[in-house]
């Protein structure tokens, strides 16, 4: 009984790790700026990590002038989004920092930074990658859009994603329709939209209560994993009766709003 309530103190204590990716050719800093603007009580029992891309920008970024640098780029890209150099690197790259620094619960991103948790998730989905990883469980997707390699889409989207995923979707977005296409590819998709364009919005209270819902049904189906590897499963009906399970360890472009 005492391991039992030792056990519920740490699942209540341990907050849920989301990986933050930043957009093309802006850091790791700027999306917490971003992330700023939105209520602290919605993700206030979660731990944010916001890395830096792999590679340093190319070219000039969209933020200069408002961010200070450096600023990063995850992979570079075509005119069309058809073809990719560094996606692999940059694969490779993020798994390694996963596992290291892991593992993690869920993802954030935005644009750029959306489009590839959302291609981590599908990969790992179909064991390509982050075998050794427990299930990433959500993503917060911000204007983000698929890859439209059909080498890519033919394993990432091929069925849908049953991750919990919400999906910030702009109206006067450039990027409206590819949100959209990303949006299909999850399995009961939540879709927040707002009246602006490619940026991280402000929110409204209406959307503040709709994503602090959404974040607190996470919570209540929380999984920790502890040192050891060793899942543990918490669905609780209130806060009087709380059922554990414990099982095996199941190993298997931007913006310039501020």
């Amino acid at each position: 009984m005492e391991a039992v309530n030792g056990l519920e103190k740490e699942v209540n204590s341990k907050k849920m790790k989301v990986l933050c990716l930043h957009g093309f050719r802006t850091s790791g800093s700027f999306l917490r700026k971003q992330i700023s603007k939105w209520d602290s009580s919605i993700f206030q029992d979660f731990h944010l990590d916001f890395p830096d891309g792999i590679f340093p920008a190319s070219g000039k970024s969209d933020v200069e002038g408002i961010h200070p640098p450096p600023y990063f780029e995850w992979f570079q890209f075509n005119m069309d989004f058809t073809e990719y150099t560094n996606l692999e690197a940059c694969i490779l790259h993020l798994c390694e920092y996963m596992t290291k620094n892991g593992p993690f619960d869920g993802m954030l991103g935005f644009s750029q930074g959306a489009t590839l948790s959302a291609l981590l998730i599908g990969y790992q989905a179909k064991e390509k990658i982050l075998k050794d990883h427990p299930p990433i469980k959500f993503l917060v997707s911000i204007s983000g859009s698929k890859f439209r390699d059909p080498r890519i889409c033919d394993i990432a989207y091929k069925d849908p994603i049953k991750v919990k995923s919400v999906h910030f979707i702009g109206d006067k977005d450039w990027l409206r329709q590819p949100s959209e296409e990303l949006a299909a590819a999850f399995d009961s998709p939540l879709i927040l939209r707002h009246p602006q364009g490619h940026t991280v919005p402000r929110l409204d209270e209406i959307t503040v209560k709709q994503l602090s819902e959404w974040t607190a049904s996470i919570l209540k189906r929380s999984i920790i994993y502890d040192a050891s590897g060793v899942e543990t499963w918490k669905t609780e009906a209130n806060n009087a009766n709380i059922k554990q399970e414990v099982v095996a360890d199941p190993k298997s472009m931007e913006a310039t709003e501020t």
